[in-house]
């Protein structure tokens, strides 16, 4: 089988929302394929199994002990994407589960099994302590499936309120996380509705749009404390040879080396003569504390108020 079309459908697997490509690519590289017929047992009560198993094609369904109650359950069968099975823990099966139609299964042996607990949900070897500070923002803790866990971290930048980069780059990963990797965004339009509170985590939940084959859609509702703060919707899609309908020249701007830094401007300002000293005296008290993406602003200027000014600007 194609080595991309399975990290594809890894990707679709619920249970690995929380991995990162990197560790999709290296269980891809080590999954087996297992076969099985209409009827035949793929585990059998008091049995360890080979690992963990990812339901490729066809259907299966558990059956529990002699005493459990008779009858169709509906969570009792197992189909595309689902999974069971112990990891590193080499626990016997409690159930059989039978194939009820032809069934294609990848597994996951068990010495492989510490790849399902990565360092990172971005990297499968880099702790957060050797991520930059950009990785650690949209480091989120994934919940349950489609819902993960931002936070506003305490040595960041701080502003009045959650910095709409924070949650426009905070929902996009959410996003990410639940298409395959091989569908990259390329439209998105977010609405803020509410400030957000630095202090409170922030919840986002991913509402699965459509899943085709060349294209993937996702909303995301950001909260607090129950409240929709900030709404995302994103489209991605694989890359592909396509029309170009705009063609959009770049402004003649200075190359990013020619200008000042925010560390050099905050410098120059504190001793321009130029500008009010209340506000030099403001800009000295306030402590620097650098963004986590360099900003230079191609328009340094010295003034503090702009009334006049274009309602634009460039960086």
């Amino acid at each position: 089988m194609d080595h991309a079309t399975v990290i594809e459908f890894l990707g679709q697997v619920p249970l690995l929302q929380r991995l990162s490509t990197s560790s999709l690519k290296k269980i891809a590289e080590v999954v087996q394929f297992k076969h099985y017929d209409c009827g035949d047992y793929v585990v059998r009560e008091g049995e360890i199994g080979d690992g963990i198993y990812f339901i490729w094609e066809g259907e299966a369904e558990v059956s529990g002990p002699v005493h459990a109650e008779e009858g169709n359950h509906p969570e009792l069968q197992l189909k595309q994407y689902d999974y069971f099975g112990f990891g590193t823990i080499t626990s016997v099966h409690q159930v059989n589960v039978i194939s009820s139609s032809k069934l294609t299964c990848l597994v996951l042996p068990h010495q492989h099994g510490t790849l399902l607990q990565p360092k990172s949900i971005w990297n499968a070897d880099e702790t957060l302590q050797t991520c930059s500070m950009v990785e650690n923002i949209l480091h989120l803790e994934p919940i349950e499936v489609d819902i993960f866990r931002g936070f506003t971290l305490p040595d960041a930048p701080k502003f009045a309120q959650v910095f709409g980069g924070q949650f426009i780059g905070q929902a996009l990963a959410a996003a990410c996380k639940t298409v395959d990797c091989f569908k990259l965004v390329h439209s998105l339009h977010g609405c803020f509705l509410r400030a957000g509170d630095l202090s409170l985590p922030i919840i986002y939940q991913v509402h699965r749009a459509r899943d085709g084959n060349s294209f993937a859609t996702r909303r995301v509702d950001s909260t607090q404390q129950g409240n929709v703060m900030f709404t995302l919707l994103a489209s991605f899609q694989k890359e592909e040879a396509g029309f170009e309908h705009q063609e959009v020249e770049m402004p003649q701007v200075p190359a990013p080396e020619m200008l000042l830094s925010l560390e050099e401007l905050r410098e120059r300002r504190l001793t321009d003569p130029r500008l009010p000293m209340d506000y030099r005296k403001r800009v000295a008290r306030a402590k620097f504390i650098p963004w986590p993406i360099e900003i230079r602003f191609c328009d340094q200027s010295n003034s503090v108020r702009r009334y006049n000014s274009h309602p634009s600007m460039k960086y």
